[in-house]
Formats: structure tokens, C-alpha cells, sequence
């Protein structure tokens, strides 16, 4: 209906909209409500085309709403050089990162003379793979209703509707989703709520107010070390790790011990433009710098630690790892053998329950200035097609990075002179 009420305007087949799901058995509710409502039209009053290559309305004074999916960042190909002035998006959690919906605003444009009122409208709950993203993009940067600009001086503003508006749905509704047994889901469809985690790899076991420490002076006999996974257009990440040797803590003015070997995330470097899911697109001996300068500001030496494998390809007679150690900075493969992936997912999900449960086993931490981490890590979708792993469409590079961590054994480092 936010399509045709601008039907009829005398924008004839200049205005033109689409609406994307991500497969096309999703699309069959909204064409529905299209048939619903439209059908009842009497005065210039739309057909609608069935056939799959079709899959649109028509109006008789030129106008179309097409539906339309897309699943993957590739598909954008489908619709490169359109001119969509009304582009719609239903669910949009269900993309794991901003790039499809990024991608397609070159396509809302115009070339009528006069210009036309362009729009992006979108609906979504709360959950789903893409939650995180939405969440930074729409519901952190101002409350409901009030408009964030960008750089560019264009406006984008995130509208709340309660399900106990919609005088439509009836009580036995309302009783389904109160029902719910996953507390974040239901907070989620219920109340609308986005402080939620949701459905993934380590939502099950994350409790902030335990895993989550604030920043505090590691002892002396901590061993130190970090970890990296790479990224230029995507992002990399940088994670500083000590690990408890037994001895004590101080830790808001509480003596604390941990088990020996448990891993505290004590300072990170995550290469990201603000933008979920981009990179920085710095050179290898650029984020090498990087890391010397955060470490000289630390006072913390830190001798190899594991890294991704793949910065060890040779490309033109040189690696990101050479190029890294040039620099100053050298690494260890990651173990990235056969079956570690899942593994190392099993292994954080045990230190996490370890930590969350107070048990003599290793945990993990994370220092209350790691946001990105706190940000990234704990909603993790798993992979659909693959349950025991991680959703890759996600933003998973700091999950890669800490499972790099928890799988080294070979790892030395030295502290010295260190206070936080």
C-alpha cells in the first residue's frame, strides 16, 4: 500500500517498485495481502501477471510493483542498472549482513524529469540470522521516530508497532507467542524487544553479567599473547589474550581465582569502517603498525600467536604473513585441519559454560572494552544447512579469530611493566 498510494499521480510507468524475500516461497504471504487488497480496488485498479517471470502488478497508468528474491550478494547482478524509485524488503533479518541491501540502493533512482519520491521501506521482527546488523543500523542510533542522517544528508529512521495494536489479532495469537519456551525468541516476536541474543551458536550459553568483566591488572604471571584473523574489504581482527596461570585477580577490589588456562579477551583491534561487516581495506604492513603501536602503548611484548592460514598464501612472490613480519609482526598457522572448525566451536562453547556455570574447568572472559566482540560474538547464527557450524554470511570474524585462540597450544608470550 506504501507503493500505490503514489499510483494514479501521474507518475505513470516512471514509478516502479520492487519487493524482495529471499525465496520465492516466501513471497507468497505478501502476494496474498497484494491480491487481498488490491482486488478490491475500484478505481484504477492493477492486474496481476502470475507467471514466475512476471510476478507483478500493473496499472493501467503504467505503474509496477514487481516481487522479486534475493539470496545472495551475487544476485544484486540481477538488478545492476535498474531504476527502482520504491524498493521494499520484508524480514530484512533474514540477510546475515547489510550487502544485499546496500548493493541495491544504486538502483533506487529516477531519470523522470521533475524527480519522483524516492523510498526504501522495510519490515522485520526482532531475531534472525541478520539481527545484529539491523540492530546497529536502525535501532542503536536513535530512538523510534527520530531520524539519523549519513554523510550524504540522506535520512533513515526506524518505526516501533506493538502486536497489541494490530486490534486484528485475536487472543489465541497473543497466547502462541506467549508460549514460546526460548525466552529471546519470545521477547523477540512478543514485546519487540532487540536486547536480545538470537538462535545461534553460543546464545544458549552467553550471559553478559558473567562472562562480561570489567577491565582490571592481569598478574604478572599471566601469559599474553594474541590472535588474528585477516580481512581487507571485510574485516580483520586483532584479539589480545591472557591466560590465568591459577593466581589470583584483582577485579573491582574482589580477589579472584580462576582455573588455570582460562582465557581472558583483555583488548582487541577489529578492522571495521563502522559500516557492519566492512573492512578497512588497510595493507598487511599498515594493520602491522597498527598492532606494534597497540602493544607499545600496552607496554605488552607478545611473541607469535595463531593467526589465519590463508595470510600465508604466496601472491605475487610474497604473503600477507611475509609482508606481516617484515613489519615487525609474525604469527602461527591457525589449526585449520580437517574437522577443527567445528571443533573449535565445541570448545568455546564449553569454556563458555564453564564460565557462565563457576565450574573448576577453563573458561573465557572478555574485558568490558572488547564492544565488538560483546557486538558480534554472542548472536552468531548457526549455519542452516549445517547446525554444528556458523552461518559464514554472518559477521563471524572475531568468532574466527577467538576459535584461532582456543585451538593454539603453541603459544608464548612475555608481560612486562603491564597495567590496564
Amino acid at each position: 500500500m506504501s507503493f500505490a498510494q503514489h499510483c494514479g499521480k501521474g507518475y505513470g510507468e516512471h514509478w516502479r517498485g520492487v519487493i524482495f524475500r529471499k525465496e520465492y516461497k516466501h513471497l507468497d504471504d505478501i502476494i496474498t495481502k497484494s491480491k487481498r487488497w488490491f482486488n478490491r480496488m475500484t478505481a484504477n485498479k492493477p492486474k496481476f501477471l502470475s507467471s514466475q517471470g512476471a510476478l507483478k502488478w500493473v496499472w493501467p497508468t503504467g505503474e509496477e510493483l514487481l516481487f522479486r528474491t534475493f539470496e545472495n550478494p551475487d544476485d544484486y547482478w540481477n538488478y545492476h542498472g535498474h531504476e527502482y524509485p520504491f524498493i521494499g524488503w520484508e524480514e530484512l533479518t533474514q540477510w546475515a549482513s547489510s550487502e544485499c541491501y546496500e548493493s541495491m540502493m544504486s538502483c533506487n533512482r529516477t531519470s523522470r524529469p521533475g524527480g519522483l519520491p524516492l523510498q526504501v521501506k522495510s519490515t522485520t521482527n526482532p531475531y534472525g540470522v541478520g539481527h545484529n546488523w539491523v540492530k546497529a543500523y536502525f535501532i542503536d542510533p536513535a530512538p523510534y521516530g527520530i531520524p539519523v542522517l549519513n554523510a550524504q544528508g540522506q535520512s533513515r529512521v526506524c518505526l516501533f508497532g506493538a502486536l497489541r495494536e494490530n486490534k486484528y489479532l485475536d487472543s489465541e495469537y497473543v497466547k502462541n507467542l506467549e508460549s514460546i519456551s526460548d525466552p529471546n525468541k519470545r521477547k523477540a516476536w512478543l514485546y519487540g524487544s532487540w536486547d536480545i541474543t538470537s538462535g545461534g551458536m553460543f546464545d544458549d550459553l552467553w550471559v553478559k553479567e558473567k562472562h562480561v568483566l570489567p577491565r582490571f591488572a592481569l598478574p604478572s604471571s599471566w601469559r599474553v599473547d594474541r590472535s588474528f584473523d585477516w580481512g581487507s574489504s571485510r574485516p580483520f581482527s586483532v584479539g589480545w589474550w591472557a591466560e590465568s596461570d591459577g593466581s589470583p585477580a584483582t577485579i573491582a577490589g574482589d580477589q579472584r581465582h580462576f582455573p588455570r588456562g582460562t582465557l581472558f579477551r583483555f583488548n582487541e583491534w577489529y578492522g571495521c569502517s563502522g559500516k557492519p561487516n566492512d573492512g578497512l581495506k588497510l595493507t598487511a604492513a599498515a594493520v602491522a603498525e597498527g598492532i606494534k603501536a597497540r602493544e607499545r602503548d600496552m607496554k605488552l611484548i607478545v611473541n607469535a600467536g595463531a593467526a589465519d592460514s590463508a595470510i600465508y598464501a604466496v601472491t605475487d612472490d610474497v604473503s600477507i604473513a611475509q609482508n606481516m613480519e617484515r613489519a615487525g609482526v609474525r604469527w602461527l598457522p591457525a589449526d585449520k585441519k580437517p574437522g577443527s572448525r567445528k571443533n573449535g566451536w565445541e570448545l568455546m562453547r564449553v569454556r563458555l559454560e564453564a564460565s557462565a556455570s563457576g565450574s573448576e574447568e577453563p573458561g573465557i572472559y572478555v574485558t568490558d572494552n572488547c564492544r565488538d566482540f560483546i557486538r558480534t560474538v554472542p548472536p552468531l547464527p548457526r549455519d542452516s544447512k549445517d547446525p554444528e557450524d556458523i552461518d559464514t554470511d554472518a559477521e563471524d570474524h572475531i568468532a574466527d579469530e577467538t576459535r584461532y585462540r582456543i585451538l593454539e597450544t603453541r603459544r608464548s608470550a612475555t608481560l612486562i611493566n603491564f597495567k590496564m
